[in-house]
């Protein structure tokens, strides 16, 4: 469980794991490269995602869902229903950067697929999300996923600490000027 001590530290430590795994994206200059991980306030490890990671244009958060509904074989719909009677009461999503709000036409937001994991009593699985540094404004503009979690009662906690490496992990493949790298 973690303690109130505890917390920064366990909040680096899984924000540790999701940037290794933002490590495994490909490059690209059409996209950050992100990690996430689902953690329940255990601290059990469910899973762990990084952009691309699943077929499509999927992102890291996308990837730790679709991975889940696969290994308990319900859908992506089901999911939250399913975590909350089998695996945990609430759980903890770890993203070194904040959720997006808006996708591309045809795909749906983390921010939306974080809302969509509910219990059958429509109570949030995921009760905090944990994030290294905000969205840059780069592909979408202003993020407003975080005032849409904390309005459906979600907790957002922004770690300090990690955001230069973060950010320099997150942004390769992008040039200074947000183009591919020659």
């Amino acid at each position: 469980m973690i303690t109130p001590d505890a917390t920064s530290s366990t909040h680096h430590h899984y924000l540790t794991l999701a940037l290794n795994e933002a490590r495994k994206s490909p490059p690209k200059p059409t996209n950050f490269r992100v990690g996430a991980c689902l953690v329940t306030k255990d601290n059990v490890v469910l899973t762990t995602g990084y952009t691309l990671e699943s077929p499509g244009n999927t992102h890291a958060e996308q990837s730790c869902f679709v991975k889940l509904a696969q290994q308990y074989s319900c859908s992506e719909v089901e999911l939250g229903r399913y975590l909350h009677e089998h695996v945990a009461d609430e759980i903890v999503l770890y993203t070194t950067m904040e959720p997006c709000n808006k996708r591309s036409v045809g795909n749906i937001s983390c921010v939306d697929r974080v809302l969509a994991l509910k219990t059958r009593e429509g109570k949030q699985v995921i009760g905090t999300v944990v994030v290294g540094v905000a969205e840059p404004e780069t592909f979408v503009g202003v993020n407003e996923g975080r005032g849409r979690l904390e309005g459906a009662g979600i907790e957002v906690v922004v770690v300090p600490g990690m955001e230069e490496e973060i950010l320099r992990v997150a942004t390769a493949g992008h040039d200074k000027n947000g183009g591919a790298n020659s």
